[in-house]
């Protein structure tokens, strides 16, 4: 259950959360699970609908922001019970980060919401941020071995296979978006840029993880060597 030492010398755009603000969220780690709990039962419930016309086994490809928080807390749980689970970790990073900063693009390119000012809009949009940033304290207890990475890479393609370009049973299965929050015609521009964040998101989240895991080995060797 022990932390990683902060001082990992990770570069800015692995390691984005001061210092401080990383140890306080691990420190209330049963007060960040119960947070992201929360958020999985509100976002399955957001998602009834489109559950509803979904065959049951694509379900798990459909509710993507609350299996992510999910992965969350189980990732902070099994940390904290110390029963590390590197595949729970890389799923919880890959999901939280992909996901997160995705509701903001959507947010700000397809539902506009600095022009509308829409309450709703907002909570999305600042709930799933923070969703994208809690994703950056999982490399403080987690290893990030490249099998681990390997499983939420394949997990996290296939969904984007499935969402966007070749649905497997009944229909696409993204997240409605839109104004009206239905599902876009595709081929829109709203489809093309959301389909473009989700690839451009699993990517980016796998480099991440990769470097983090690159930039850990090569200090563990220079540290050897002294």
């Amino acid at each position: 259950m022990a932390l990683r030492p902060s001082a990992d010398d990770l570069p800015a755009y692995l390691a984005p959360l001061p210092d401080r603000l990383e140890t306080v969220t691990l420190r209330l780690a049963w007060v960040v699970i119960a947070i992201n709990l929360a958020g999985t039962a509100f976002g399955f419930w957001y998602y009834r609908f489109q559950l509803q016309n979904t065959p049951l086994v694509m379900w798990p490809v459909v509710p993507d922001s609350p299996l992510a928080t999910l992965l969350m807390a189980a990732s902070l749980a099994s940390w904290r019970l110390g029963r590390d689970r590197d595949w729970i970790h890389a799923l919880a990073f890959v999901g939280n980060l992909k996901y997160g900063l995705w509701v903001v693009v959507v947010q700000l390119t397809i539902n506009d919401v600095l022009a509308t000012g829409d309450p709703y809009l907002w909570f999305l949009f600042v709930s799933h941020l923070g969703m994208g940033l809690q994703a950056f304290v999982i490399y403080r207890y987690a290893e990030f071995t490249v099998p681990a990475v390997g499983i939420a890479t394949a997990w996290f393609g296939f969904n984007d296979v499935v969402d966007y370009f070749l649905p497997i049973v009944g229909d696409y299965h993204h997240t409605y978006f839109g104004p009206n929050f239905v599902i876009a015609d595709h081929g829109t521009r709203a489809h093309d840029v959301t389909a473009a964040a989700a690839v451009g998101l699993t990517i980016l989240a796998t480099f991440l993880a990769l470097a983090i895991r690159i930039h850990r080995l090569e200090a563990e060797t220079v540290g050897g060597d002294e």
